[in-house]
């Protein structure tokens, strides 16, 4: 089941259960994925998971920094709404690699390419991110390329 199917069925337990914090973050994810399927003329049904992981790992980013955004002008109901959605969001995403799966991730792909300074980055940067979308920060991910290559 493709995860648009899933966030659909997700959106029809959530009615059911009359869960608004769930139903909300749903219904977005849902019409973030059907944006991204408009751009290229499809439904939604037909957007690829790695897509809709990397469009699930954004939102869920957004998520947490405007709670942290909140927290620092001492709104805290919106903080904690912010949170709530962000939970949601994150049990549709896979689990987190740590730091020390990222990088044997990334020197497994510097030995694959070939890849030996920073001309490459590049390169190595596509394929790291592809591999490793919706389990690891962007950044995460450049920093250790970019010290490896470097």
């Amino acid at each position: 089941m493709s995860i648009y199917a899933t966030i659909s069925d997700g959106i029809k337990d959530a009615m059911r259960a009359k869960d608004r914090d769930r139903l909300a973050a749903l219904r977005d994810i849902k019409s973030k994925l059907m944006l991204e399927a408009a751009k290229d003329g499809s439904s939604g049904d037909d957007i690829p998971d790695a897509t809709a992981m990397g469009i699930l790992s954004k939102l869920h980013k957004q998520r947490i920094e405007t709670a942290e955004l909140y927290e620092g002008q001492n709104r805290s109901d919106l903080a904690d709404e912010e949170r709530a959605q962000a939970a949601v969001i994150a049990d549709f995403l896979p689990r987190a690699l740590s730091t020390e799966e990222i990088e044997a991730k990334v020197d497994a792909i510097i030995a694959a390419t070939g890849a030996s300074s920073m001309a490459d980055m590049g390169k190595v940067m596509g394929q790291a991110s592809a591999a490793m979308a919706g389990q690891a920060d962007g950044k995460v991910i450049s920093g250790i390329v970019r010290a490896r290559l470097s």
